[in-house]
């Protein structure tokens, strides 16, 4: 009787353990069936709009694509779509690499197969090479700069313990990194950003030259391993197994003040100098997307007028050392980010200074109101204790949006002293041109920030500077506030 209970036990055991491989082998399943049809849906996109000729909003497209089937399959499969960014969830620890394996193979296949499908809808294909006029290397570096910013969001948003599983803006971030750097790159390198996009465009066009998806993998996994070390290196809590390393240590909050202000004043150095329309919208998304990575890393101000403002604005949202620490890395920022994309373009630069016929008036005005805008929704969506902890990202980078359509014509927009100071510097040494009106212009910026902080202080007085106003938990507290 004992004997058949045992083997009554045994037999059910191992009934369990097959049901459990084979519900593991159904979401292995489920989960590569996820990342083929996000992956044929982006790369078909993409192939569509660019045979149809979808220039100035095909970014914008591309993006959006990007970021819905993010939203509809995260849940499945994380939504990489990407064997760059599977690669970098390798790196960190946060898919097995068997899983990366089977990920990027599936999403290679998915790539093959919406190169021929778009082929045969539009009866055209294009050739995956350099923009004329670029070498590889501008390339390359477009591919593997961008690709980097692209693999950090998705770090940062959808698999950081600051933000997995507690906020849903990850697949806004992730989708309009792709607004930014195809806007920004796209006429330098094409703007994969990704293998699996790069080799769906090269394969069905291999009667013209085939060859350079492979130069383009390499970029973009370097631009991988890049995102990667920068998040272990900003985000150190990650890995930390003690209490003591949770609130971010200065060193890496500086560096999320620079490389923050590296990409949006690199995007808006190559928007501007590839003449789109939408420029001012792709430096919008480039703000957004690093506010949304790094806003619980350094608060993520990327602009010394914001610092300033929030400097002024009291309630100890950030010590004066720390402030004067961060518009040090804003300005080195700038200063890399000035001189890269004049190497992408050759030399090329533009000046800072009024538009046409506006003069130095008009322009002041022009920045001291807009910057303003911004650094008011910055004090009042970011570092209220009615924080909008899903929308700051998307209504600061807004105020860009903005400010660059209605201040473009008249003033540049820059709206932000270390964007001033790149495009001044990076005119100077490159174009052979002045640095005049860059002091004119940082004051107006800066006036703009006192304009905000007064105007916050007389909007919120009874709110935020209340005795006892600031005696809430740690939760409620704003993501843009500097730790």
């Amino acid at each position: 009787m004992q004997a058949s209970k045992g083997a009554s036990q045994l037999a059910l055991h191992r009934l369990r353990c097959l049901a459990e491989m084979g519900e593991e082998k159904n979401t292995m399943m489920s989960c590569l069936l996820s990342e083929f049809v996000g992956t044929f849906l982006l790369v078909f996109t993409v192939g569509c709009v660019v045979t149809t000729g979808s220039a100035a909003w095909g970014a914008t497209c591309i993006a959006c694509v990007l970021m819905v089937m993010i939203y509809s399959l995260s849940s499945v499969s994380g939504a990489h779509f990407n064997p760059a960014v599977s690669f970098t969830m390798g790196l960190t620890k946060n898919l097995p690499w068997n899983n990366v394996a089977a990920y990027v193979g599936v999403q290679l296949m998915a790539g093959v197969l919406a190169g021929m499908a778009y082929g045969l809808t539009t009866g055209q294909v294009f050739q995956l090479k350099p923009g004329a006029g670029y070498a590889w290397w501008q390339a390359g570096l477009a591919e593997c700069i961008y690709t980097c910013v692209l693999c950090f969001v998705v770090l940062n948003v959808a698999a950081s313990k600051s933000h997995k599983g507690k906020d849903h803006f990850y697949g806004l971030a992730i989708g309009f990194v792709i607004v930014a750097g195809g806007t920004a790159a796209g006429h330098i390198s094409g703007g994969c950003f990704n293998p699996a996009v790069a080799v769906g465009i090269d394969f069905p066009s291999f009667r013209a030259g085939f060859g350079w998806s492979v130069a383009y993998t390499v970029f973009e996994l370097v631009g991988a391993v890049f995102a990667a070390f920068l998040f272990v290196n900003m985000r150190p809590n990650e890995y930390a197994t003690d209490s003591e390393n949770e609130k971010p240590l200065l060193g890496p909050r500086l560096l999320s003040e620079f490389f923050g202000t590296f990409v949006l004043v690199l995007t808006v150095g190559l928007s501007v100098l590839a003449k789109t329309s939408a420029a001012a919208f792709a430096i919008a998304a480039s703000l957004m997307c690093m506010i949304y990575a790094l806003g619980s890393v350094s608060g993520a101000h990327f602009n010394p007028a914001v610092t300033f403002t929030i400097l002024l604005s009291g309630r100890a949202k950030i010590p004066l050392v720390d402030a004067a620490c961060y518009v040090g890395m804003q300005f080195l920022g700038a200063l890399c980010a000035a001189v890269t994309y004049a190497l992408m373009e050759n030399g090329r630069s533009f000046p800072l200074g009024p538009v046409g016929q506006f003069g130095y008036t008009s322009a002041g005005v022009a920045e001291i109101v807009f910057t303003f805008v911004l650094c008011f929704v910055v004090l009042c969506v970011a570092t209220t204790k009615d924080a909008l902890p899903e929308f700051y990202g998307l209504a600061i980078g807004s105020c860009v949006t903005v400010g660059g359509y209605a201040a473009g014509a008249i003033s540049g927009a820059s709206l932000n002293p270390a964007v001033s100071f790149g495009i001044s510097l990076s005119h100077a040494f490159f174009g052979g041109g002045s640095m005049r009106s860059l002091l004119p212009y940082v004051v107006f910026e800066l006036i703009g920030g006192v304009l905000a902080a007064a105007t916050f202080y007389a909007t919120h007085h009874h709110s935020e500077y209340a005795k006892g106003a600031y005696e809430i938990s740690e939760e409620q507290k704003p993501l843009i506030a500097s730790p």
